[in-house]
């Protein structure tokens, strides 16, 4: 149950963001529910296995090399749902800055 909450409300997010967002698009709520669970998905195995490779860099920046990973899952995530559009890095990069914003205010909603 805690998990289908959490789905709907990454959902939610990202039908939010892609509407504050001029260069992100999601068309409809069925693209957002796949957007959102192919996009916690992605980082739940793939992000890992790429931060793990990239330590040394994301050591050297800091850690802002892990900006740059976020807005590759959402390009990854863009290239594999239908009708979910990213024109490009730079509004994946603000997409995945405002999705974890919005998200973390959503989920704080909820008891």
């Amino acid at each position: 149950m805690v998990f289908l909450i959490n789905w709907l409300v990454s959902a939610l997010a990202v039908a939010i963001v892609s509407y504050l967002l001029p260069g992100v698009s999601v068309e409809g709520a069925f693209a957002a529910l796949v957007t959102a669970l192919v996009l916690g998905l992605a980082n739940a195995f793939i992000r890992p296995i790429l931060l793990l490779l990239t330590l040394p860099l994301t050591l050297l920046t800091l850690g802002l090399f892990a900006l740059v990973i976020n807005a590759f899952m959402v390009m990854l995530t863009a290239a594999v749902v239908p009708g979910f559009v990213v024109a490009g890095f730079w509004w994946a990069l603000l997409f995945s800055l405002v999705l974890t914003l919005v998200n973390w205010a959503l989920s704080s909603l909820i008891p």
